[in-house]
């Protein structure tokens, strides 16, 4: 069953706006998110934020007391890194949900159709087409040679 242009837009706007909600609910969640890294020892944790930032430290033991300068530097740096690593996979696969999002907006609004492949008949109607057309075409074919050198 054909929709009418109307109907299309109007089933477009309702998923735009579901798609909006669902942006803003997950921007809220991802505000509050936090990664933690432990030590192999359970010596200190670290926890970031969603932007990497350093929202704790905490050392479960008084270890870190006899450590070497150097060895805790490097300690605290691979935990962090190791924390914002997570906080950006764990972002990376939430905003990979929306995915695609736009293209299936562009497929609603033209019934299942490439939009350009809609307006083709339209654009060779307009006068100058087979010009700009063959203009269009010489100039792809002078950036291929330029490419091959």
């Amino acid at each position: 069953m054909a929709f009418s242009y109307a109907e299309q837009i109007e089933q477009a706007m309702a998923r735009l706006t579901e798609q909006q909600a669902k942006m803003t609910e997950t921007a809220r969640e991802l505000q509050k998110a936090t990664a933690t890294a432990t030590s192999k020892d359970r010596m200190v944790s670290v926890t970031v934020g969603a932007q990497g930032q350093v929202v704790s430290m905490t050392f479960h033991t008084t270890g870190y007391r006899s450590m070497a300068p150097a060895a805790l530097a490097t300690l605290l740096t691979d935990l962090l890194n190791t924390a914002r690593a997570d906080i950006g996979d764990r972002i990376t696969e939430t905003m990979g949900s929306f995915k695609g999002l736009g293209e299936s907006l562009a497929a609603s609004m033209s019934g299942g159709t490439d939009l350009d492949g809609l307006l083709a008949p339209l654009r060779q109607m307009r006068p100058g087409f087979a010009d700009e057309a063959a203009a269009e075409e010489r100039r792809k074919r002078d950036r291929q040679e330029e490419f091959r050198g």
